[in-house]
């Protein structure tokens, strides 16, 4: 049997908020959530602002450490192995950061130099990722505080490509792109996945998204996961025509797109 590419089991992460001067709470931004993902699968994790999406990439991601549980990924756990985890994933967010006055090249073969690689050719990589995309050659010189959000999100998906990672892990990665340029990713996305096999978690708010790019699909609200299986099984699970409305009925929330994050997200 082959080994699940994530496992996660039992997973919680509390933040603490203050409320007044001296009383303090905690929040549960995961609470007792559990999963597995397949090699070669796209597992797709939905849930509005606030419900624990970006929290959990981020602890598979090593940025943040959970409270408790189990993680691995690929036959590594988590925390203990956390830089042999980073040598296998590719992380796409919302809110990438880039050296803003440097171009898409320099950022790029910044990247490429971090990690090792020859600079030729992790260029020659980035363009053919770039072409792909949809963006064009003239643009690979321009500063990335110059690009629109949408070619920013386009640049911040080759590097998380330019290891050729056997995990991606996704966080919102079409939020507040207009439609050609979601399409182009969603495509890509599609066609890496066939190609390479490469194993994708993607956390999303958008419905369509998630029925036409991920095999299965996890609801998660309040930090929670609440129900997961193919678009079909949780619309059949609901009674419901639609993924959208399955969602509304498992959780009790509806989805609303906004452009930012919420913080405890």
């Amino acid at each position: 049997m082959q080994q699940p590419a994530i496992q996660v089991r039992n997973l919680r992460k509390s933040f603490r908020k203050r409320n007044g001067f001296r009383k303090k709470s905690e929040l549960w931004a995961i609470d007792d959530v559990s999963f597995t993902v397949a090699q070669g699968e796209t597992y797709g994790l939905l849930g509005p602002n606030g419900s624990g999406k970006s929290s959990l990439i981020r602890i598979l991601s090593t940025l943040l450490v959970a409270d408790s549980g189990y993680v691995e990924m690929l036959g590594y756990t988590l925390p203990e192995q956390q830089e042999e985890v980073r040598r296998i994933i590719g992380r796409v967010s919302v809110d990438a950061a880039f050296y803003k006055k440097l171009s898409a090249r320099e950022n790029l073969l910044y990247t490429a130099l971090l990690y090792g690689q020859n600079a030729r050719e992790a260029e020659q990589r980035v363009m053919e990722i770039l072409e792909e995309l949809g963006m064009e050659n003239a643009k690979f010189s321009t500063p990335l505080e110059e690009m629109s959000r949408g070619m920013q999100q386009k640049i911040s998906i080759a590097r998380a490509l330019m290891i050729n990672p056997p995990l991606l892990l996704l966080d919102e990665p079409t939020t507040g792109l207009d439609p050609k340029s979601r399409r182009d990713v969603q495509s890509f996305l599609e066609n890496l996945q066939s190609r390479e096999g490469t194993t994708i978690l993607l956390t999303t708010h958008d419905m369509a998204e998630a029925e036409r790019l991920c095999a299965r699909i996890g609801f998660l609200a309040h930090g929670k996961l609440v129900a997961e299986g193919t678009a079909k099984q949780l619309m059949r699970r609901a009674g419901a025509a639609t993924l959208d409305d399955a969602f509304i009925r498992l959780t009790g929330e509806e989805l609303v797109e906004e452009e930012m994050m919420a913080v405890a997200d």
